[in-house]
């Protein structure tokens, strides 16, 4: 009997991955599951705050448009027809929410990648620190020298997982079976760069 009751209280989507999972917490939430509806949020708000980010918000403008994203998507929950596509869904909305909100700002400011991902911290030492900070300057100076399509590409794939290069495939409108020989070129060529800023 307790095993029973034990099997019984597993989630659908507990042993599920990728775009499986994320179409099992969609229909569960569906259905007034809000640990579905947290366990999406969980998986996919790395993959929402990236697509935002790397739209040119800021931190704080970011987070407004993550949260009206979710929103949207808890209003939209029955009317999505494919929830297998629902990563594809969620970075096409944060992509126009960031556009509409760029447009509405009229001059936005953009901060820099290395501003977003450098936290201050107390733990590291000085000398660590100072090393850290040099080579994510590196980094994303060479990150910056590849091209838009070569830079939106590597965010996506990073956060989404090659599980779900089939929802990046529909969102940059390249073939699916392109996604990781582009990524494959992109990386080399960011590899290089670095190799050539670190060098200087």
């Amino acid at each position: 009997m307790t095993e029973l009751q034990t099997a019984s209280m597993v989630k659908p989507w507990a042993e599920l991955e990728g775009r499986d999972r994320h179409a099992a917490c969609m229909l569960a939430a569906r259905d007034g599951d809000k640990e579905a509806f947290d366990a999406l949020i969980a998986d996919l708000a790395p993959l929402v705050w990236h697509v935002a980010r790397g739209s040119g918000l800021d931190r704080t403008t970011a987070e407004d448009v993550v949260q009206t994203v979710w929103l949207a998507l808890l209003r939209h929950l029955h009317r999505l027809t494919e929830p297998r596509a629902l990563a594809g869904w969620l970075i096409t909305t944060t992509r126009r929410e960031a556009n509409r909100v760029q447009h509405r700002a009229n001059g936005h400011v953009e901060l820099s990648p290395e501003l977003a991902e450098q936290t201050p911290t107390a733990d590291p030492s000085p000398e660590h620190e100072v090393l850290r900070t040099e080579r994510d300057r590196a980094l994303w100076s060479a990150f910056h020298k590849l091209s838009q399509r070569c830079q939106e590409l590597l965010r996506l794939t990073v956060l989404a997982g090659r599980a779900e290069y089939r929802a990046v495939a529909e969102a940059l409108h390249m073939p699916h079976g392109s996604i990781g020989p582009t990524r494959g070129r992109c990386l080399n060529n960011l590899r290089s760069l670095y190799n050539g800023d670190s060098g200087s």
